[in-house]
């Protein structure tokens, strides 16, 4: 029997942690039809059924998932010694892959992407977007983005942004038309713009004052699991929802929404970067980590440069 190559290997490995042969091929820049037939030539040559295929899905067979939890570390460890080689003249290069859940990607990665680029240009990054949590080694990401609330014991986690807070907002005309609440139940039987989780599980509002949380169940008039459509239908008068303050900063400020029960809405820890404890962290991690600590030290001395000087 031939031993398949690495490319072989790698190829399986994409299509069973994507289970979409669409998106592995586009991961790796293939034709679909040239990587179904390479795991098909990977399956004759090991005679065995590595993965199972319908029309509509593609899933490991038990021989798969062995062999997937086999070679996902081998092939992470032949990509950073790859990486490695290539940094020896000083430079990060290589694949950097990150899992981040929409609010940290969209207020805090995405304006760093350009700027680490253009001081890494040998670096490629990939960001992907998802709100469910995930196994980021099993899945083949080199770090995640997570609140402190959700950081596994055994990784390190380095602060990737500042402190944030949800605001609940609605539009003038919304608060002249159903009033201002003034404690979070009054929000029971008002207008409010829920988000919707994988699963279309439904999250409930979570309030805190004086040392006191609790969670409401708030009846909605309108759910989504995109929060643009969110921020669209707040804008639009359809009632209240509450997001991130990043997210509306801009309306508020020039009045378009207005913010109301602050005072139950305090700051909470922004998000953290995390990633597996190793012995060598790949050069485009350990770039990225540095440029993270660079990047918040220049947010602190700027904000310290804006604190109004005391009396």
């Amino acid at each position: 029997m031939t031993a398949p190559d690495l490319r072989d290997l790698a190829a399986f490995a994409a299509v069973a942690r994507h289970r979409s042969f669409r998106r592995a091929a586009r991961e790796l820049g293939v034709p679909v039809s040239s990587l179904s037939q390479r795991l098909r030539d990977l399956e004759e040559r090991l005679g065995v059924r590595l993965l199972n295929r319908t029309t509509r899905s593609v899933a490991p067979t038990q021989a798969g998932e062995t062999l997937m939890e086999s070679i996902t570390p081998a092939l992470r460890a032949v990509e950073e010694a790859l990486d490695a080689v290539r940094s020896l003249d000083g430079e990060a290069s290589g694949r950097l892959r990150i899992n981040a859940p929409a609010p940290a990607a969209e207020l805090v990665l995405a304006p760093m992407v350009a700027p680490f680029l253009a001081r890494h240009p040998r670096v490629t990054l990939e960001i992907v977007v998802e709100a469910e949590l995930v196994d980021i080694v099993a899945d083949g990401y080199d770090a995640g983005v997570r609140y402190e609330e959700n950081l596994a014991r055994d990784m390190i986690a380095v602060p990737l942004g500042p402190p944030e807070r949800y605001r609940i907002v609605a539009t003038p005309a919304v608060l002249e038309r159903f009033g201002t609440p003034r404690e979070p139940r009054d929000l029971m039987d008002r207008p409010c713009i829920g988000i919707l989780f994988p699963g279309r599980s439904r999250k409930d509002w979570e309030f805190e004052k004086d040392g006191h949380t609790f969670r409401l169940p708030l009846p909605y008039v309108f759910a989504t699991s995109h929060v643009h459509l969110q921020l669209r239908a707040a804008l639009d008068g359809a009632g209240f929802v509450m997001t991130f303050e990043g997210y509306v900063r801009e309306a508020l400020a020039d009045g378009r929404l207005v913010s109301v029960l602050d005072d139950w809405c305090p700051p909470f820890s922004g998000p953290f970067l995390y990633y597996p404890s190793r012995h060598r962290q790949p050069p485009a991690l350990a770039a990225f980590v540095a440029f993270v600590a660079a990047w918040r030290a220049r947010e602190r001395e700027r904000g310290d440069r804006l604190m109004p000087a005391g009396p």
